[in-house]
């Protein structure tokens, strides 16, 4: 098992910058990547941005640009470096893990608001 705890969210104005971290523990050896997830009040989970164990990179069109997905190892954490954030960017963040053999995990949640 994995267990996923995320922290960072709060309210931030239009045009500011958050950053959401996610720490990892348990069976962490076993995950193959991570991604943050976020849902707005209404409306589906829609996945922000994934990165591989590679390293590799893939981003919502609507964040591309503006929000930075990393991953330190070493901690093993992922963390989600939002900017120029606006109002449509007001969501539930979640990070989630995908094991090698499918199982997926995911965190509380944190709360993101951007608003004037």
């Amino acid at each position: 098992q994995v267990q996923l705890v995320e922290s960072g969210g709060g309210l931030v104005h239009p045009g500011g910058s958050l950053r959401l971290s996610c720490a990892a523990s348990g069976s962490t050896f076993a995950i193959y990547n991570m991604s943050w997830w976020r849902q707005a009040p209404g409306q589906q989970r829609e996945v922000v941005a994934t990165i591989g164990g590679g390293g590799r990179t893939s981003y919502a069109e609507s964040v591309k640009g503006r929000f930075t997905i990393s991953r330190d190892r070493a901690t093993n954490s992922v963390s989600l470096q939002m900017s120029s954030l606006n109002p449509e960017d007001t969501a539930v963040y979640y990070c989630n893990a995908l094991l090698g053999d499918n199982r997926e995990y995911w965190g509380q949640g944190t709360q993101v608001t951007v608003a004037a």
